[in-house]
């Protein structure tokens, strides 16, 4: 072989080692059961929506008694294990022996939701043994609604083997991502509000600068429509008074009072007597 066909080959060789390792350090994502054209927009968005869980990994520790020791890794569209290749999305782990059994694998999944939920189910684990007439095992998540947490709480609620059917896996974990879109849009009143204050500070801010670079004022006067606002005291204070009052203003007394025209007055008729006759 001459050295240019060698050396081809040899390009050849390592671009598809290239391409397979790529392949391989890819991780596969989850792939809900049915062919790839009968995915609802519904499902896609629920699968976009779990997206910034798929770098995270959760891990829960269930002890019952001697016999049952068990350690469940979890990922969200992600593989627990990406070098076996088995799909694996939510894995229990026996702590005695080390034996590995995938709950639920990630090709066969499903997911909808409500309001503030995510349902998130892994189907095809491996098979039940003397349990649920040996069917494959599933992984059903609840995800719930939490604002503020990205993910947190990652716990197994019961696993339902008992039935001779459609046995699972019950999880339940809380996340942002569950949580509906915030309704951001402002009621009526808010609008009004906002404005009125927005108008407020305009006054306020564009008067004192007109008070004081145009007119010159100084102190106080710098105040826009100072003598208005300093008056505004008084003319609330007449209009209650004329609005309140029962009687007009100018009526007399009902009873006599003490002040010092009605002494003075009293002083004039004792002195009469003294005038001569």
């Amino acid at each position: 072989m001459s050295p240019p066909c060698h050396t081809s080959a040899l390009l050849l060789v390592f671009m598809a080692l290239a391409v397979a390792g790529a392949e391989q350090s890819e991780e596969r994502s989850c792939d809900v059961i049915g062919d790839e054209s009968s995915e609802s927009q519904m499902e896609r968005a629920l699968l976009k929506k779990l997206e910034p869980l798929s770098h995270m990994r959760f891990n829960v520790t269930v002890e019952k008694g001697k016999t049952e020791n068990y350690i469940y890794h979890f990922r969200v569209c992600r593989e627990v294990n990406s070098t076996s290749h088995d799909y694996g999305g939510l894995v229990q782990t026996d702590r005695q022996n080390g034996k590995t059994t995938v709950i639920g694998r990630i090709n066969e999944t499903q997911v909808f939701n409500g309001s503030d939920w995510i349902m998130l189910i892994y189907k095809g684990g491996d098979s039940y043994g003397r349990h649920c007439s040996g069917e494959k095992r599933r992984a059903v998540i609840m995800i719930s609604c939490k604002r503020g947490v990205t993910a947190s709480s990652f716990s197994i609620i019961s696993e339902e083997r008992e039935k001779e059917q459609e046995c699972f896996y019950l999880f339940e974990m809380d996340s942002s991502v569950a949580c509906p879109a915030e309704n951001s849009h402002l009621s009526v009143g808010s609008i009004l509000l906002i404005t009125f204050v927005s108008l407020i500070a305009v006054y306020i801010i564009g008067g004192f600068l007109y008070q004081r670079l145009i007119v010159g004022a100084k102190g106080m006067e710098q105040i826009p429509h100072f003598a208005f606002w300093q008056d505004l005291g008084n003319l609330v204070a007449d209009g209650c008074d004329f609005v309140c009052r029962s009687k007009p203003r100018n009526a007399p007394a009902a009873y006599r009072g003490v002040g010092d025209d009605q002494l003075g007055e009293e002083s004039e008729e004792r002195d009469d007597h003294l005038l001569p006759m």
